[in-house]
């Protein structure tokens, strides 16, 4: 058997190059991408250094749930527009995107739900073993 990558009188392997035009608009395309996740990047980035946990008096900052929030916004997003474009998920129809997407966003927020579940529940464990050893 001949591997189809070495078939000469086939024409299904030179349709596969594209034009000038078309290369712009593929590079065009690819910018665009990487500064959208640039920017979602460097506006995680900019959180994290300036808004702070706990503030210089060493109280909870009152913007501290919205920046754990965010966080969690921000990366769904980019996971998203990740699987979208690098996997041309954004190219098929709009129900078949939601059969691939809908699932995992279901997940996501399943995860998010254990967490602050348990997370709470670890809070009042460990605040009930405080005050019974002082």
């Amino acid at each position: 058997m001949e591997r189809d990558d070495l078939i000469q009188d086939h024409n299904y392997s030179i349709s596969a190059n594209h034009n000038e035009a078309q290369g712009v608009v593929i590079r065009k395309k690819i910018w665009k991408v990487t500064g959208i996740l640039t920017l979602i990047t460097i506006v995680e980035v900019l959180i994290g250094a300036f808004i702070k946990q706990y503030d210089s008096v060493g109280e909870d900052n009152f913007l501290w749930p919205y920046v754990k929030v965010g966080f969690l916004v921000l990366t769904v997003v980019k996971a998203a527009y990740i699987v979208l474009i690098f996997m041309h998920l954004g190219d098929e129809r709009k129900s078949f995107k939601w059969l691939i997407l809908a699932p995992y966003i279901l997940f996501i927020l399943y995860l998010i739900f254990i967490c602050l579940t348990e997370s709470s529940y670890w809070h009042e464990v460990f605040q009930g073993v405080n005050s019974i050893n002082p």
